[in-house]
């Protein structure tokens, strides 16, 4: 997620700006729908079928009453909606900063409608830039989490940004080891679904933070490690990690993205262990698939 040297720089705050406003609105328009709406109280109803005398006049009736308090004491009601921190913070950030999020607007488009439907949620990144704000703000109330190999820039980060939830991760792959990985990964041993931590497979990722493992993530982003030169870490592991942890959840199912899938890797190990019966979509440069729980149906195969 952090810039590249090979990346033309393209300036989409503007486009940034905008789904922010759209989320704001969203919540807005939320509210209205949910404000409370008065009922008639049974008791008083029943205390005027009983007491006559408990009846307004028609004189009292056609008397103004006082008007009810402007903003009652609940959240997100029409006339007290303020904006969530976060977005605000996220609002002010890229309104003065000329660094934007290397994605397109279709590219964040096809994250954003599942972040919709499914926020506030679990959603777990691999990788740390300054799309970062962004993807923690549209999930607001939720929990995401970033998986960043490059500790200096983490500390650069989070000390703009201490908001953010990120944590330093180590990787022993290199791209020129792709083919290799990749018929290693067709073993048996790397078709059998467990908590990553105890997989035989050697693309399991097993030195994260406990705590990332006993999370069921419901949204997973593979935009990292680095993968653009022969000696980088490459995306090898981080994706098949990525489907490992999506078949291992208790039940439901996880929407799982890769970016850079013109690049060999990301191309090739994506298809291979997130599966081309997973793939749902395709904008650009960003693969959107949706993988099931492998442990409610004893005998599902590792791709359908």
């Amino acid at each position: 997620m952090r810039p590249n040297k090979n990346q033309s720089p393209i300036n989409i705050k503007i486009i940034t700006l905008s789904l922010f406003f759209l989320l704001f609105l969203v919540l807005v328009a939320w509210s209205s729908f949910s404000s409370p709406r008065s009922n008639p109280s049974p008791k008083a109803e029943n205390d005027d079928l009983t007491n006559p005398s408990s009846s307004l006049s028609t004189d009292e009736e056609d008397q103004p009453k006082p008007s009810t308090p402007a903003c009652p004491s609940l959240p997100l009601t029409p006339t007290c909606t303020k904006t969530p921190p976060s977005l605000a913070n996220a609002l002010v950030h890229y309104v003065t900063t000329n660094i934007t999020p290397q994605q397109t607007l279709k590219e964040i488009s096809v994250t954003l409608r599942v972040l919709e439907k499914k926020s506030p949620c679990n959603f777990l990144v691999f990788g740390l830039g300054h799309d970062s704000l962004m993807w923690t703000s549209l999930n607001h109330g939720g929990r995401t989490v970033f998986l960043e190999e490059d500790k200096a820039w983490i500390e650069q980060i989070t000390e703009k940004l201490p908001s953010l939830e990120a944590y330093h991760v180590t990787y022993d792959t290199r791209v020129h080891q792709a083919d290799g990985l990749m018929e290693t990964g067709m073993g048996d041993e790397c078709k059998v679904v467990s908590d990553p931590r105890f997989s035989k497979c050697q693309l399991s990722l097993k030195g994260f933070p406990s705590d990332i493992y006993d999370m069921e993530w419901d949204l997973i982003m593979v935009d990292a490690p680095t993968g653009y030169h022969d000696e980088a870490p490459g995306r090898m592991t981080a994706i098949y990690t990525a489907g490992l942890m999506a078949r291992n959840r208790e039940n439901g199912e996880t929407d799982v993205f890769v970016h850079d899938v013109d690049r060999v890797v990301e191309d090739k190990f994506s298809k291979a262990f997130l599966c081309e019966g997973y793939l749902t979509e395709q904008e650009g440069r960003l693969r959107h698939f949706i993988i099931p729980s492998h442990r409610t149906r004893s005998g599902r195969p590792f791709c359908p």
